[in-house]
């Protein structure tokens, strides 16, 4: 059977996140950077996105392409047993899938704020992301894409929420997320026990930017947590970690950083996601609310509507005895609210 190919960069989160994940679980695949010539032979990508996987089909022949991280990690659980990143506990698999979606949803707020709202951090990035497209532009050309790009992501920088209203917020949240994630980690390596989940590699794809390699927030994290760049290089790669179902965490015992890692998701993250989701279901292109007390504006995002409709079916498919643990661990932390009613 041909390997799985991943096509994407190098320099996108989202790839990196799928990219370790598929390290970690040892599953033999090809990556593939997109635009290169070796994508030109690929079947196209299902969504005008990095990245995507290609999977074999019952032939063996790779041409079945699927796209969004969420649904490829849910693929690969499926076609692949071993070393599995959702927890076997299905309500622990709920919290897992918050972390992974927190990842993918906010932790990309502050990237992409961070990224796009400094001038020392757009170019810093904008620097290199044209060599990542062709190594081998002349510096003339990679000013001219670096400027491109830097262009048309500032202008797009309202799509994820970033403004003069929200900005504030977004760094604060950043600053607080780095403390007690340097907290939680305290008591195990991983955020739901001694193996990685699908919420470690949500968090880690956008942490490669903002503890790797961006200014702004790099020091921020330098300052508040150096533990996060040591776990963000390490997650790079743990095909070599032995784990086995024990290494996940007891939700019916967990650490008590659990809950304030928690009541941080349920202070900005869940009541955000809330109210995109009632404007997105209105037809409204934007929406105005209170987060934590304090005023928050920008465009409604359809896609994180389905994101949330996700995390609620995940939460209905439980026995009542799994909602009846999971509703425990959640009591109090705000993020109880999304599965409420």
């Amino acid at each position: 059977m041909n390997d799985l190919r991943l096509v994407g960069s190098s320099v996108s989160p989202y790839t990196r996140k799928v990219r370790a994940l598929l390290r970690f679980r040892r599953i033999p695949f090809q990556f593939v950077r997109k635009g290169g010539r070796e994508s030109d032979d690929l079947p196209p990508a299902p969504l005008p996105l990095i990245p995507y996987v290609i999977f074999p089909d019952r032939n063996g022949e790779l041409t079945d392409a699927l796209g969004d991280t969420t649904p490829i990690i849910n693929r690969l659980e499926d076609d692949y047993t071993a070393r599995a990143v959702r927890p076997k506990d299905p309500a622990l698999a709920v919290i897992d899938a918050l972390l992974e979606e927190f990842g993918d949803e906010w932790l990309s707020k502050c990237m992409f704020h961070f990224r796009w709202s400094k001038a020392l951090d757009t170019q810093t990035s904008s620097s290199y992301l044209a060599y990542a497209m062709n190594m081998t532009a002349t510096p003339e050309q990679g000013e001219a894409f670096a400027r491109m790009f830097a262009e048309r992501q500032i202008s797009r920088i309202g799509v994820v929420g970033s403004n003069e209203t929200t900005g504030p917020l977004i760094e604060e949240s950043w600053e607080r997320y780095l403390d007690v994630f340097d907290r939680h980690l305290q008591n195990q390596p991983f955020l739901l026990g001694n193996r990685p989940g699908a919420g470690d590699y949500g968090c880690f794809g956008q942490m490669t930017m903002l503890v790797l390699t961006d200014p702004t927030p790099q020091a921020v994290s330098r300052r508040i947590s150096p533990r996060a760049f040591a776990w963000t290089e390490a997650m790079e790669d743990h095909s070599g970690l032995e784990v086995d179902d024990s290494d996940w965490i007891d939700l019916d015992a967990p650490p008590e950083t659990l809950n304030d890692l928690l009541c941080e998701l349920g202070r900005l993250f869940v009541p955000f996601m809330l109210e995109n989701a009632k404007a997105a279901a209105s037809g409204d292109k934007m929406f105005e609310c209170e987060l934590d007390g304090s005023p928050w504006v920008q465009e409604t995002f359809v896609y994180q509507a389905k994101c949330l409709k996700w995390l609620k079916q995940r939460y209905d498919n439980l026995g009542e005895n799994d909602k009846a643990r999971l509703d425990n661990v959640l009591s109090g932390t705000g993020c109880e609210v999304l599965f409420a009613g």
